[in-house]
C-alpha cells in the first residue's frame, strides 16, 4: 500500500481560499476521516498566517494524526520592511517547523511579516529567514516560488543558484525542491528543470499537492469561494480563475501514481514527517509578574495586606467582624493555592489607575461580584456578605480555570486604561485579540447567490426560507422545510445554490478585532502567539481569545460602556446646576420615589 504525507495544505484559515476544515467543536469530519484512513500526519501551510495552528495541533492530536505546523510565506527579493510600489514582486515559500524552536521562529517570522513587512500581503525576505532558520524545514514552493519561477524561464543556472543559496543557508537535509503536478502546462515546463537541478546538485525532491479543498467534487464550490473573495460573479470572463480541478486532498495511491517517475520524492514526504516532532509544553497559567514593594515576601502576602487595609476602610473599623475575616481567609487560601494572587494585583492596579484619572468604573457584575477579595481591593463595590453572593461561582478549586473579571469602564476612558497597561507591561506584551467571522447559513446562501448572478429579489426570497436561528444549518433546512424541497425540485439552479452554499457554510470569512479582549503576557507576545495587523492598523494576536485562554494566558475584557459616561455626565450636571453632590456608589437601594416610579 502506498504511503504519502501531504505537506502543502490550505485550511479554512487561508481566508476565502482554503476549504479544508480543521475546526469546530472538536476535530472536523475531515480530520476524523484521515484517522480512519490511517493517514499518519498532515501539514498546515496557510497563506501568510498561522491563525489555526493551535486548533489544528489539538484536533489532529486528538484523532491520532501527527500535526506538522507550517506556513506558505510571501517572500520579497527586496527588503521586507521597506515599502516601494515599484518593488512589490512576491514569491511563495513553504516553511515547516520541525520542533519547538522552529515553531517559535515561525511565529517570529510571521509577526515580522505582518507588523513590519505588510504591503498588500505579509512579507519576509531571505535575510530575515536566515536570522530565524533554526528548527525549520523549507520546501521550495509552488509555481509562484522563486525556484519554480526561475525554472519556468528555462534558466538552469539561475534556478540552480537559487536552490543552492537556500540549501547552503539552511544546511543539507533542511531544504527540498518541491515538485507539483496539477496538469498545468507551466508547471510541467518548470518540472523538467527542477528534476534536472535535483539530479545535478543532489538537493532532494519532495512531491506535494497544492491542496485547497477536500474532495475532487469541491472544485466548483472553491471557484465560488474565490469569487466571494474577489467580489466577482461566475460569468465574469476577466476574473482570476483556477485552470485546474486538481487542488484536492489526494489519496496516497493517487500521489504515488502521479509521481511514479520520482518515487523518492514521494518517500521524502515520510522522511520530512518523521523529522517534524513538535511538542508543546502543556499545563499551568502564564500570568504576568506583578512587581511588589520592598518589605513583602510574596505576591500572596502583598494581596493579603491590601485586602485587610481595604476591608477596614470599607467597613470603617479596625476590628474586622469574624464573618468577614473567615470568608477573606478562605478566599485568599483558594487564590493562593490556584496561583492567582498576581491576577488580582494586576486588576486592582489598573482599576486604581482608572479611578485616579476620574475614569468611571463599573461596580462589578457577573460571578466576580461574589468575591470578598475583589470587594476589599476595590475591584468591585458590591459587598458579597451583605448581598449573600457566592465566591464558588467565581473561583472553584475543583474547576481549574483562569479568573475572568469583566471590567466596565466609561467608553470615553477605556483607551486610556489600555494605554496605561501598555506603558506598565511593555508595548510588546499587550495586544488586542483577533476574531474570525464565519459564513453562517444565510450569509453563505446570499454570497453564493450573488456569485451565481441571481437577482437581489430572488436571493432575498430564498434566504427567507432559512430559519432565523443562530444554529440554522443549510443541510437541516433542506431536509426539514417543505418549501425549500419544492424550490429545489422545480429549479436545478436553486438545487445548485443550496449544494454550493452548504459546502462553504461555516468556513471562516474574515478577521476582526475583539470588542473588549486584551492579551497581557509575561514575556513578549510573539513567544506565545504570532501577531497580525487588523483594521486601522491595530496590532492583534493571530490566535483568538478562547485559544489564548486555553493556553493559560491572561485575557482581560476591558468593556467600554456608554452608560457609565452618561451617568458620570449626569452627576456632573446635577452638581453644576443644582449644587448637589451624588455618590453614585452609595445611593440608597430602597428609595421610595424610585420604587413608586418603577
Amino acid at each position: 500500500m502506498a504511503e504519502f504525507i501531504h505537506l502543502h495544505n490550505h485550511t479554512e484559515y487561508s481566508l476565502l481560499d482554503g476549504m479544508i476544515r480543521i475546526s469546530g467543536k472538536g476535530p472536523s469530519n475531515f480530520l476524523k476521516t484521515l484517522a480512519d484512513n490511517k493517514i499518519k500526519a498532515m501539514a498546515m501551510t496557510d497563506h501568510g498566517n498561522m491563525y489555526g495552528a493551535i486548533e489544528f495541533y489539538k484536533n489532529t492530536k486528538e484523532v491520532g494524526v501527527k500535526p506538522i505546523i507550517g506556513c506558505e510565506f510571501y517572500t520579497t527579493p527586496y527588503k521586507y520592511n521597506v515599502i516601494d510600489k515599484n518593488k512589490s514582486h512576491l514569491n511563495h515559500l513553504t516553511v515547516l517547523a520541525s520542533n519547538l524552536e522552529g515553531y517559535n521562529n515561525l511565529m517570529k517570522l510571521n509577526s515580522a511579516a505582518w507588523v513590519d513587512g505588510f504591503y498588500y500581503h505579509p512579507r519576509i525576505d531571505f535575510d530575515l529567514l536566515k536570522e530565524h532558520k533554526e528548527g525549520l524545514i523549507i520546501l521550495s514552493g509552488c509555481l509562484k516560488g522563486e525556484l519554480a519561477q526561475a525554472a519556468l524561464k528555462q534558466n538552469f543556472d539561475e534556478a540552480a543558484s537559487v536552490a543552492l543559496r537556500y540549501r547552503d543557508m539552511l544546511g543539507a537535509g533542511n531544504y527540498y525542491i518541491e515538485i507539483m503536478d496539477h496538469g498545468i502546462p507551466e508547471e510541467q515546463s518548470a518540472l523538467k528543470v527542477l528534476l534536472e537541478i535535483s539530479k545535478k546538485t543532489g538537493i532532494p525532491l519532495v512531491a506535494t499537492n497544492d491542496c485547497h479543498y477536500e474532495t475532487r467534487d469541491d472544485w466548483q464550490a472553491h471557484d465560488i469561494h474565490m469569487c466571494i473573495a474577489m467580489g466577482k460573479t461566475l460569468d465574469d470572463t476577466k476574473r482570476l480563475k483556477m485552470t485546474t480541478h486538481e487542488l484536492y486532498f489526494k489519496t496516497p495511491q493517487e500521489m504515488a501514481k502521479l509521481f511514479d517517475y520520482a518515487p523518492q520524492a514521494v518517500k521524502n514526504t515520510l522522511e520530512i514527517a518523521e523529522k517534524c516532532n513538535l511538542e508543546f509544553k502543556s499545563g499551568g497559567f502564564i500570568i504576568p509578574k506583578f512587581d511588589i514593594p520592598d518589605g513583602f515576601a510574596s505576591q500572596e502576602e502583598f494581596l493579603r495586606h491590601k485586602c485587610l487595609k481595604g476591608l477596614k476602610t470599607k467597613l470603617k473599623t479596625d476590628n474586622i467582624p469574624a464573618e468577614y475575616m473567615q470568608r477573606l481567609e478562605y478566599e485568599l487560601g483558594v487564590i493562593s493555592k490556584m496561583g492567582f494572587a498576581s491576577y488580582f494585583l494586576i486588576v486592582e492596579d489598573f482599576i486604581a489607575y482608572a479611578r485616579s484619572q476620574n475614569i468611571p468604573v463599573g461596580p462589578g457584575r457577573g460571578s466576580g461580584a461574589g468575591s470578598l477579595v475583589a470587594y476589599s481591593t476595590d475591584i468591585t463595590r458590591i459587598d458579597p456578605i451583605t448581598n449573600k453572593l457566592l465566591f464558588e461561582r467565581f473561583l472553584n478549586p475543583d474547576r481549574i480555570s483562569m479568573p475572568d473579571l469583566d471590567i466596565d469602564f466609561s467608553d470615553s476612558g477605556r483607551d486610556k486604561v489600555i494605554e496605561y497597561m501598555r506603558d506598565k507591561y511593555g508595548n510588546k506584551n499587550v495586544a488586542q485579540i483577533i476574531t474570525f467571522g464565519t459564513m453562517k447559513a444565510k450569509l453563505a446562501l446570499r454570497d453564493t447567490a450573488r456569485v451565481m448572478g441571481m437577482s437581489v429579489q430572488e436571493t432575498n426570497r430564498i434566504a427567507k426560507l432559512i430559519p432565523n436561528t443562530l444554529d440554522a444549518k443549510i443541510s437541516n433546512a433542506v431536509e426539514e422545510i417543505q418549501e425549500i424541497k419544492n424550490e429545489i425540485k422545480k429549479d436545478s439552479k436553486i438545487k445548485q445554490l443550496f449544494d454550493y452554499a452548504a459546502r462553504i457554510e461555516g468556513l471562516k470569512r474574515h478577521t476582526g478585532v475583539h470588542a473588549a479582549g486584551i492579551l497581557v503576557t509575561r514575556e513578549e507576545i510573539t513567544k506565545y502567539s504570532p501577531l497580525a495587523k487588523g483594521s486601522h492598523d491595530a496590532i492583534t494576536t493571530q490566535f483568538e481569545g478562547e485559544t489564548l485562554v486555553d493556553m493559560g494566558l491572561l485575557k482581560i475584557d476591558f468593556l467600554g460602556l456608554r452608560t457609565l459616561t452618561v451617568i458620570d455626565n449626569a452627576v456632573k450636571m446635577i452638581k453644576e446646576l443644582r449644587g448637589i453632590d451624588i455618590d453614585i456608589d452609595n445611593i440608597p437601594l430602597d428609595d421610595k420615589k424610585t420604587f413608586d416610579m418603577l
